[in-house]
């Protein structure tokens, strides 16, 4: 049974606001990263370093919206560049 409290009407309304905006945001997150790796797999480099850098952008703002936590983008920035890094060697 929902409240009839206006408050929490509201606080409903904007739970549900933020929680799809969160949920946009953190597939964009998955979606590049898929970009980076399958870039990687067929060892195009700079479309790799290209899907990257949007990564990293899009989880830097992330992190700091506080959608991701900030060692959790750290971690996934980092795992990235060392995929990209095995195209070098």
């Amino acid at each position: 049974m929902a409240s009839t409290n206006k408050s929490a009407e509201k606080r409903n309304r904007q739970n549900i606001k933020r929680h799809d905006a969160n949920k946009a945001t953190k597939t964009a997150i998955r979606s590049s990263a898929k970009k980076v790796v399958t870039a990687t797999r067929a060892k195009d480099k700079a479309e790799a370093e290209t899907a990257l850098k949007d990564m990293i952008k899009r989880i830097d703002t992330a992190a700091r919206k506080g959608i991701v936590k900030k060692n959790a983008a750290a971690r996934k920035k980092s795992r990235m560049q060392r995929l990209i890094n095995t195209l070098e060697a």
